[in-house]
């Protein structure tokens, strides 16, 4: 990352690496502002990459929440354009069950209608014969445009665009403090979380992008946000299971939407309040577990005798309103907050609430106030500019034609393709060793390793699996995570340091699949631990503090 000189004066300082906040540096970018992004870990470090990936149609939220609704249906089809690469098209059905009443199905056909979303009713047969995973028991289906998303290759997406606009970026920096002059924000104090070193960088407006943590950041700066943290489990499974998104057709409730993605499917979610000083550690339980089985077999029965990969919960950053501090009115809606307004605080921007979805919109609304404080006119693009790796210049159709001059092409590069779209195209596959297969489970190739180290800003195992999938597939990481570890023990220098990595990931995966410890799963742990400690030992390894290797990234 950039080690940027503390003495500039930046136009807007970006707090968080999440989609919002990578959306914003992008906006703030391509609107030809000074911006800089710092964020305390790595990218989709938070909520952002703990969410089932659904590209909503806004049909869930049509009947509860019909202005949440039009948002969705609205950035569906702008994400579609400007995200190709990230997105698969692959349709959703709503569906009633016996236990439900057909009377919703009417009075959600005419929400759906209403806020511009297609819902077509369509016979059971039929939604069997689109979905035959669905539960053939079902008295109701209709038929809208959802989808999924890839909510890491999105950010990164982000990412690469502001930085090729001109925009800084500071990961693994935390926000410990603001530098204030009088009723004027005017910078930010950060601590590197790698050594702990402090430094200062000055901006005429912050924006406050760090979704729940951003209660936090707020006290800081001597206000108050009424956050409410909802803790949301989900389970993902070994293969993909459905082919297209399922949803029951009733008021959102636990379990109610299976959603397919890359080669998994994923069941979601669960709706815990929870304490503030929990959201960094997350855990869930055996009953969310069961809940989640329970209730997501009734969509598709086929759940209850797949694999479970692994289990991992979110954070959705839900903010109740200035009178109600009793939480009682909570919005899932967009909240974007001049404090200068409302607080008196000047120089300083809240952009939370809302979902991945809209973080395009979020942040739009969020770019808008920095240049109505910067008295900048300068007009929003990012509905219209395609993101690097959906580039038309040269699209999918282009790569397709140098593949047709090629005899033999490798399932490593298709796959390579599908997660980088157009940007492949800067993926080394010259020689044999390039396509060497790192992680055969997500047809993770030695060429898109050294790929994403050189251009992803990856330097740590968990970075590469958030940028290319690498053991996130059935074996997770059994066997790929020490063959990656040596790729970038060789890109770093410092095999220490590496060793430390690896435990630290083999750890992290391990976290997710103790709470579905069983089966196969359980199987696969054990024999994870006989490679890792037993046969390479390290656990006497692991130092979460650091090695000794003189290196630091930023």
């Amino acid at each position: 990352m950039n080690q940027n000189t503390p003495s500039k004066l930046y136009d807007v300082i970006i707090i968080g690496g999440g989609a919002t906040g990578v959306g914003t540096a992008r906006d703030c970018a391509l609107r030809g502002l000074s911006t800089l992004l710092v964020e305390r870990f790595d990218f989709t470090a938070g909520a952002t990459g703990r969410n089932h990936g659904l590209l909503h149609s806004g049909a869930r939220y049509a009947v509860t929440d019909p202005e949440s609704a039009t948002e969705c249906i609205k950035e569906n089809r702008i994400l579609r354009h400007i995200a190709s690469h990230c997105v698969e098209d692959t349709g959703g059905l709503f569906i009633t069950l016996p236990e439900d009443s057909l009377d919703y199905q009417r009075i959600f056909i005419n929400a759906c209608l209403k806020a511009g979303i297609q819902a077509d009713a369509i016979d059971p047969k039929e939604a069997l014969r689109l979905e035959p995973s669905v539960n053939s028991e079902l008295t109701g289906a209709v038929r809208v445009p959802d989808g999924s998303i890839d909510p890491f290759r999105l950010t990164v997406a982000n990412v690469m665009d502001a930085r090729m606009h001109g925009a800084d970026i500071l990961t693994y920096h935390e926000v410990v403090g603001f530098i204030r002059n009088g009723d004027t924000i005017e910078g930010v104090d950060l601590r590197n979380t790698r050594n702990g070193e402090i430094s200062r960088r000055y901006g005429r407006v912050v924006v406050n992008a760090a979704g729940i943590w951003g209660h936090h950041l707020a006290k800081l700066a001597g206000i108050t946000i009424n956050m409410f943290p909802t803790k949301g489990s989900l389970l993902i499974f070994g293969h993909r299971i459905n082919n297209m998104v399922i949803n029951r057709c009733r008021k959102p409730g636990d379990a109610d939407i299976l959603v397919p993605g890359d080669t998994i499917s994923v069941i979601g979610t669960t709706s815990t309040h929870i304490p503030y000083n929990e959201i960094d550690h997350l855990e869930v339980t055996p009953e969310e577990v069961d809940i989640l089985m329970h209730e997501g077999s009734k969509l598709s029965p086929e759940m209850a005798s797949t694999r479970i990969l692994r289990a991992y919960a979110g954070v959705r950053p839900l903010v109740a309103s200035d009178d109600d501090p009793s939480g009682r009115s909570i919005s899932r809606g967009i909240v974007c907050l001049d404090h200068a307004l409302r607080d008196g605080l000047n120089g300083f921007i809240t952009i939370t609430g809302g979902k991945l979805i809209t973080y395009r919109l979020m942040a739009e609304l969020a770019t808008d106030m920095v240049c109505r404080k910067l008295c900048s006119e300068a007009r929003c693009q990012t509905a219209e500019l395609p993101l690097p790796g959906s580039s038309p210049i040269e699209g999918r159709d282009s790569l397709k034609e140098k593949r047709s001059h090629i005899i033999s092409i490798g399932i490593e590069q298709l796959a390579a393709e599908e997660r980088h779209g157009t940007m492949s195209r800067h993926i080394d596959f010259s020689t044999p060793d390039d396509e060497t297969l790192v992680c055969e489970c997500e047809q993770v190739s030695v060429g898109e390793v050294e790929y994403a180290i050189k251009e992803l800003h990856v330097d740590s195992l968990i970075n590469l699996r958030r940028r290319t999938r690498l053991g996130m597939g059935t074996c997770q990481g059994e066997l790929c995570a020490c063959r990656a570890a040596g790729l970038l023990a060789k890109a770093n220098g410092c095999a220490e340091r590496s060793l430390t990595d690896l435990a630290s990931f083999v750890a992290e995966r391990w976290k997710g699949m103790f709470p579905v410890g069983w089966g196969e799963t359980l199987v696969e742990g054990q024999l994870m631990s006989w490679l890792y400690e037993g046969v390479c030992g390290i656990d006497k390894l692991y130092a979460p503090k650091g090695t000794d290797c003189n290196k630091t990234e930023n």
